[in-house]
Formats: structure tokens, C-alpha cells, sequence
């Protein structure tokens, strides 16, 4: 089995109701083509780099997927028409980083790794 971390951006007006749609809706996809979803991460509201489709802002999903090629090729198939959407990405990885949520705030990260050392 292949480890893939996949990112879809949604539309900056995307209600979180159709945020939770979008995630289940993927999630289905995913394990429908034999495959396991380990791990969504909600990025929340940020900024993009340049202007995508009048958009300034994406909420930004994170899917860590175990799964064939055949699992990818059909989520973006599915992505590509999905009005929703503005990009999507997926990276292939050796290993998950399933300890370290990049997108946290400073204050939680700071509480996690101190939690982190006090159990060791």
C-alpha cells in the first residue's frame, strides 16, 4: 500500500456545513477504491498566494491516505469537475507525521509538546 497526503482548497465562501460534506464525500471515494483514510486535518480559512478564480482566501482540507494509485486517480478525477474546489494536490510519502499538526496555533503547540514531555 501507498502513503499519500492529499490537500483540497474549497472556495473561500464554503460553509463549514459543506466543508464537512466535501470530507465526507471524499472519504467515501476513497474507501470505495479499496482504500483508508488515517487522518483529516481541517486547516481552517487561510490566505492563498495569488488570486485563484476571484478568490483570495481557501478553506484548506488534509487527507492522509493509505491506497493504490487507482484511489488517487479517482479522487482527482471526481475533484476536477467539483465547483467547490479551487486546487488539489496530492504527495506521495514514505511515512505519515501523525504527531505534528503544522496549522495549530502557537499557544496549543507549545501545550502539546510540554504534554508531550512531561509523559516521557
Amino acid at each position: 500500500m501507498n502513503l499519500y497526503e492529499h490537500t483540497i482548497i474549497a472556495r473561500q465562501d464554503t460553509s463549514p456545513s459543506e466543508i464537512k460534506q466535501l470530507v465526507e464525500k471524499y472519504s467515501k471515494i476513497v474507501e470505495k477504491n479499496e482504500g483508508e483514510v488515517v487522518k483529516t486535518e481541517n486547516w481552517g480559512l487561510l490566505n492563498l498566494s495569488y488570486i485563484i478564480k476571484k478568490n483570495k482566501k481557501g478553506s484548506y482540507i488534509h487527507f492522509k491516505i493509505k491506497g493504490k494509485g487507482n484511489v488517487v486517480s479517482e479522487l482527482e478525477k471526481n475533484e476536477a469537475i467539483d465547483k467547490k474546489l479551487l486546487r488539489y494536490l496530492t504527495v506521495k510519502v514514505k511515512e505519515f507525521d501523525l504527531d505534528t499538526n503544522y496549522f495549530a496555533r502557537r499557544e496549543d503547540n507549545e501545550k502539546f509538546e510540554k504534554k508531550e514531555n512531561t509523559e516521557n
